[in-house]
């Protein structure tokens, strides 16, 4: 409501002569007038100017007062869960229509994935840290997973080279697809960073997390959101996929693999290239070609998804997805 609205509303709705607007002189005067309510024939509380004042200022403080979607502690209630839900869903889905993104490439990895500069010091402390009592087996662990740290390293420099080739490619208008992560650390900086490099935007799905306390600085301030639920975060990851890019990493990335694997093997979600980057990793991690002699998938399951150790080959086979793609598509409506 406007201010030539709200000042028709109080011509039509006038309030006896705006107590809330005169001077404590003025109140204080009438409340010596009215000092002793046993002294006014039938005293009554609303006689006294000063009370009624503090009743009034406490109605328009008061949280029942509030418009619904205002009260922030109505909204944060358990009651207000399906609301905050369904908020989850729309706003993001506004603001990349708005942005003009429907089409992305999933790029999911660990956390504890670094750049090869910052694992070299973390080696280089642990070493420190051992040579000065060799014989603590929490030291030799911690060095152990440092030498490991710097030998994953490449999968960060992978990572951004990756992002950096799709988002070059986007900028010369070859395409339309936008990078999108889970907007933390780690091989999620890495591919966020590699569309920064481009000058490409990318898209980065946070989530509220006790280690992750800021989204890594390289997302499109535009394209940055911030989630409470995994399961809305999850819907906004696969809803405008075309690819998913999978680097080794931890409990998250593995659930994000089988999400997106069981998607396209119950054919919910249409086919799309799904890369697992670091061969020897995943195939080490988990035997898929066991899953098929148990019995437990089908073979061709098992074509559900491609390796690789390189961010050129990766990118050169959803290319020519996408192309094959699009002949078929072509040769169809020719048909038709």
């Amino acid at each position: 409501m406007g201010p030539s609205e709200k000042k028709e509303m109080a011509h039509q709705f006038p309030r006896k002569p705006g107590f809330e607007h005169r001077s404590g002189d003025q109140i204080e005067g009438v409340n010596n007038q009215a000092a002793n309510l046993e002294a006014i024939p039938g005293g009554r509380r609303s006689e006294d100017e000063r009370l009624v004042q503090e009743n009034f200022q406490q109605i328009l403080q008061s949280s029942s007062y509030q418009l619904a979607h205002s009260d922030g502690d109505l909204l944060s209630s358990a009651e207000m869960r399906g609301v905050r839900m369904l908020l989850e869903i729309t706003k993001p889905q506004q603001i990349l229509e708005a942005q003009g993104i429907d089409s992305t490439i999933i790029i999911f990895g660990g956390v504890n994935i670094i750049e090869r500069s910052d694992a070299e010091q973390r080696l280089a402390a642990a070493e420190a840290e051992l040579a000065a009592d060799p014989s603590n087996p929490s030291l030799k662990r911690q060095r152990q997973r440092s030498q490991k740290q710097l030998e994953f390293s490449r999968f960060y420099d992978e990572a951004r080279e990756f992002s950096r080739l799709v988002s070059a490619d986007q900028q010369a208008g070859h395409h339309k697809h936008v990078i999108v992560t889970g907007g933390g650390p780690g091989i999620m900086e890495a591919a966020n960073r590699g569309a920064f490099d481009a000058g490409g935007r990318s898209v980065g799905l946070s989530i509220k997390l006790p280690g992750e306390p800021e989204p890594n600085p390289y997302i499109s301030p535009e394209l940055c959101f911030q989630f409470n639920y995994f399961a809305l975060r999850k819907f906004h990851f696969v809803k405008r996929s075309t690819a998913a890019v999978l680097f080794p990493g931890g409990f998250g990335t593995l659930d994000e693999l089988f999400e997106v694997l069981t998607l396209r093997q119950t054919a919910i979600k249409r086919q799309m290239p799904v890369i697992l980057f670091g061969k020897d990793f995943w195939q080490r991690l988990i035997d898929f070609d066991y899953l098929a002699d148990c019995g437990l998938i089908r073979e061709e399951h098992l074509e559900l998804f491609q390796f690789t150790d390189s961010a050129q080959e990766a990118w050169s086979w959803i290319q020519a997805f996408e192309e094959q793609a699009n002949d078929g598509a072509h040769s169809e409506a020719l048909a038709a």
